[in-house]
């Protein structure tokens, strides 16, 4: 099984909620760049991860769990090809495709769940990787809204050699808020509202001109690689660059792969920087 990354093409983040999660608003689409999950019979459980050192409490074991598989007799292998802290979900998108399994019986009769729930239990990202395709995602990531078949655009995805930790980003956002205080923003005139419905009538240019990351200013202020990667971007001439996530990632949006071509040709990112390219992933429901 393959689990897609994903990139934000808006990241509102709301206020702090009571139960101290912060309430989002964001517009995730899936890109063709996967982790593979291989599940075979064995005479016991057994968990192996390309890389050796993302094995530990893995969430993909905390989904096995959930579902009652922990102690299956499978031989169970994780490839990793999504970069860690990077803001494109690859953790998250892994754990997903362990309950999107589940949902289709590949693991046997399990009973009945609530996969919903087990996916929001595991983390913000999960519930939205379960549509498999572009969504509105909001509250604290357990509304979803899946905007179905998606365009024919493409990214050009900027990785540095740093990582993100989500805590950190949010915990220096709070910070700034402290200093200066968010505007509410009605959702009936919110960017990502603004976002989804010109995804779903492919307008390319009402994307690119409502895109936003609220994590984008204070994410580059503390990791000048991310606004290095970010300004090479917009010196080639993306239509659109923005951070994913919480980072470290930054993508370029394209509206074709001749696009891309372009950027690419004109792109002068810092050396140690690894560039992909790569198209929207489209899961066959929605095609």
């Amino acid at each position: 099984m393959f689990a897609p990354a994903k990139i934000n093409l808006t990241l509102e983040i709301l206020g702090r909620r009571a139960d101290g999660y912060h309430a989002l608003r964001s517009v995730m689409v899936p890109i063709a760049l996967y982790d593979e999950i291989s599940v075979a019979p064995a005479p016991q459980f057994s968990f192996v991860c390309d890389p050796p050192a993302l094995a530990a409490d893995n969430l993909i074991l905390r989904a096995l769990a959930l579902i009652g598989r922990s102690a299956a007799p499978l031989a169970i292998t994780l490839r990793k090809a999504i970069p860690v802290g990077a803001g494109l979900g690859g953790g998250s998108s892994d754990a997903a495709a362990i309950l999107l399994a589940a949902m289709r019986g590949e693991f046997g009769a399990i009973g009945e769940r609530d996969y919903i729930d087990l996916a929001r239990s595991l983390g913000s990202d999960i519930p939205f990787f379960l549509v498999e395709s572009g969504a509105l995602v909001e509250g604290t990531g357990e509304r979803v809204t899946a905007l179905g078949a998606l365009p024919d655009w493409w990214v050009v995805i900027a990785i540095p050699p740093v990582a993100v930790p989500t805590g950190a980003a949010y915990h220096a956002l709070a910070s700034a808020r402290e200093q200066t205080p968010a505007h509410s923003r009605a959702r009936s005139d919110s960017a990502s509202i603004r976002v989804l419905e010109a995804i779903q009538r492919a307008d390319f240019a009402t994307v690119c001109a409502h895109a936003c990351n609220d994590f984008e200013p204070i994410v580059t202020a503390l990791e000048p690689r991310i606004a290095a990667d970010l300004a090479a971007l917009r010196e080639a001439g993306a239509p659109l660059a923005m951070l994913s996530g919480s980072g470290a990632c930054s993508f370029a949006l394209c509206e074709s792969e001749a696009t891309t071509t372009t950027l690419l040709e004109r792109l002068a990112a810092p050396r140690d920087t690894r560039i992909l390219r790569v198209p929207f992933a489209t899961a066959t429901a929605w095609r």
